[in-house]
């Protein structure tokens, strides 16, 4: 059993560091962040950031055109959905995104630099995304990469590096390397290693030895001071080159807040770094505080563009199939006696009466929605294959129907709100079933965890619409999430 203070003991206290100080350093560099999110759940620790599902030039035109406080976003998040897509769809979805961004950004005058926002728990395109990424900068602007630096830590979510190992947090302050839970059994993005400079050399199949990633601890970062600290972040990168692995220490938002100072000064040095990180380090990268919840008044407000659809009940989609999603409707389930349940039978789906079975599904919530909230969820019992394609196509097909039943729902009913469950879900919900373009991230309904998007166009315009991981939250996080949405729970 590992102690997350018997690690701490060995290393200096954390170093307090005001957002203020980063968000300063950051408007001096005058760069816009493009955050390829691999699903919508990486907006969830920030807020009043705008976001697109989809990438032509002309949408990121709109992005950076669109003022918060009268200046340009410092982030903007792209939804690309691609741990849902084989490696030959993610690699051809980065490049575009990362052509069309360099294109509007020349035509805005704008200067970006590129993040790609995966797993906490490891899970995704490593390294086939940042390496794409790289690759298209070279050949697009010339531009050639220093160092990949890999920021996985989610401390919001219990998921934190330590020596450069990565853990997940336990009952009683214990801590469980990644590799030891169910998310490195992951059937398309299992991995055996949570060293994550051992990581890096078995998902590069041995190309990137372990011996050559740089490892950024938490004995460089808590220095003493934000100055010392991020001085050392940035003495640390000073050998980066040709993409080199950069992995790095993360406990607490003061961490990542002092290697957000550091890195600015790598790239103030000269450096070019892309990230490859969790949710938390946008927030901490461009300065921004972390937001309170929302409240309910906040999400109702009569003066804003944020407002209930036109059924009296909610929509809560549930998708994943992770241990903590299935404890989390169970305890919907129980508490919200008046919810209709309607549940998506997997088996039916991949059978020849599946378009039926869609039908009747939109059919049960569409009358039920009139007075109550509709809690779909798909059938618990999970069909597996040992073939990652295969395991995809299943996927695929499940999210379709998943995606018809909201949008068929939405045209004849808009609900009061909209809650996703899942990473691939909540993805295909907002891009297809509720047919977002652009959003804004107003913020997190739990802290730190569970974000709110207000679309800004489409069907759905104006419904509120909560992008909630699946692999987040203690059992009753998704009971309080819809009790702030809810009039009839």
């Amino acid at each position: 059993m590992i102690r997350e203070s018997e690690l701490l003991e060995k290393y200096p206290a954390e170093v307090s560091v005001p957002a203020s100080l980063v968000a300063a350093k950051v408007a001096a560099a005058n760069r816009v962040l493009i955050v390829l999110d691999d699903d919508p759940t990486g907006t969830q620790s920030v807020a009043g950031l705008p976001v697109l599902t989809r990438w032509d030039v002309e949408d990121f035109d709109w992005v950076f055109g669109y003022r918060i406080d009268g200046t340009v976003a410092k982030a903007v998040y792209v939804l690309t959905n691609t741990r849902s897509l084989d490696p030959a769809e993610a690699r051809v979805r980065n490049r575009e995104i990362v052509v069309n961004a360099l294109t509007a950004a020349g035509k805005a005058g704008i200067t970006v630099g590129f993040t790609s926002r995966s797993d906490s728990t490891l899970r995704g395109h490593f390294p086939l995304e940042p390496e794409t990424i790289a690759g298209t900068l070279l050949t697009e602007s010339s531009t050639t990469v220093d160092g990949v630096v890999i920021v996985p830590a989610f401390p919001d979510a219990g998921r934190i590096t330590i020596g450069g190992v990565h853990y997940t947090r336990g009952v009683e302050g214990t801590l469980i390397p990644v590799a030891e839970t169910e998310f490195a059994k992951d059937a398309s993005f299992g991995f055996a290693n949570s060293s994550l400079a051992a990581y890096v050399e078995e998902k590069s199949d041995g190309r990137i030895p372990a011996s050559s990633v740089i490892t950024i601890d938490l004995g460089l970062i808590r220095r003493g001071t934000p100055k010392a600290g991020a001085a050392a972040v940035a003495d640390a990168i000073d050998g980066a080159s040709d993409s080199t692995p950069i992995v790095v220490d993360a406990v607490t938002e003061n961490d990542l807040r002092v290697l957000a100072l550091g890195l600015e000064e790598a790239e103030h040095r000269g450096k070019t770094l892309i990230y490859r990180v969790g949710p938390p380090f946008v927030r901490a990268r461009i300065g921004q505080e972390i937001r309170e919840p929302l409240a309910t008044a906040e999400i109702f407000h009569a003066g804003r563009t944020v407002a209930a659809g036109t059924a009296r009940g909610g929509l809560i989609v549930v998708g994943s199939h992770v241990g903590v999603t299935t404890r989390q409707l169970k305890v919907l389930t129980d508490a919200h006696a008046s919810a209709s349940i309607v549940e998506i039978d997997v088996e039916k789906l991949l059978s020849d009466d599946g378009a039926a079975h869609v039908s009747e599904v939109v059919a049960t919530i569409v009358a039920a929605l009139a007075n109550r909230d509709v809690i779909i969820h798909t059938s618990r019992l999970l069909i597996k294959t040992d073939d990652a394609a295969a395991s995809l196509k299943i996927a695929r097909t499940v999210s379709a129907a998943v995606v018809e039943v909201v949008n068929r729902t939405l045209k004849a009913t808009p609900p009061r709100f909209v809650i996703a469950k899942g990473g691939i879900t909540s993805s295909d919900v907002a891009a297809h079933g509720l047919e977002i373009r652009h959003a804004i991230v107003r913020g997190p309904m739990l802290p730190g965890i569970v974000s709110l998007w207000e679309p800004v166009d489409g069907p759905a315009e104006g419904i509120p619409y909560i992008v909630f991981a699946g692999n987040v939250g203690d059992d009753q996080s998704l009971a309080d999430v819809t009790r702030k949405l809810s009039n009839t729970f």
